[in-house]
């Protein structure tokens, strides 16, 4: 059976759109991620070692305390505050959305 141009086109498509979401969906350690084409949202488990690969970069859980936080993001040290503008970091930015006893989560965009 012949498959027409189309057919071939749609098959070329999904394959690419399925590696793309693989890329952007992240792997990590005491982490969760969930991505978009333009960022990801990174939840960490607090009290572990946690880390996670997002858009090309890798970022680390340091410590948290109250409501700041210090992380590693691209071999980088920086501290967030929630609710402070995000931190320009390896042309992208990085913000704190919330800290609680178990969980820190943030934003990384391009």
């Amino acid at each position: 059976m012949t498959s027409t141009p189309t057919a071939r086109r749609f098959t070329r498509f999904s394959a690419a759109a399925m590696l793309s979401v693989a890329f952007l969906a992240g792997c990590g350690e005491g982490s969760d991620t969930s991505c978009d084409l333009d960022a990801c949202t990174v939840t960490f488990d607090r009290g572990v070692e946690a880390k996670a690969s997002v858009l090309g970069i890798e970022a680390k859980l340091i410590s948290a305390q109250n409501d700041t936080v210090t992380l590693e993001v691209a071999g980088e040290q920086i501290t967030l505050t929630v609710g402070q503008a995000g931190t320009e970091v390896a042309g992208l930015m990085v913000t704190l959305e919330s800290v609680s006893e178990e969980k820190v989560g943030i934003r990384i965009a391009r």
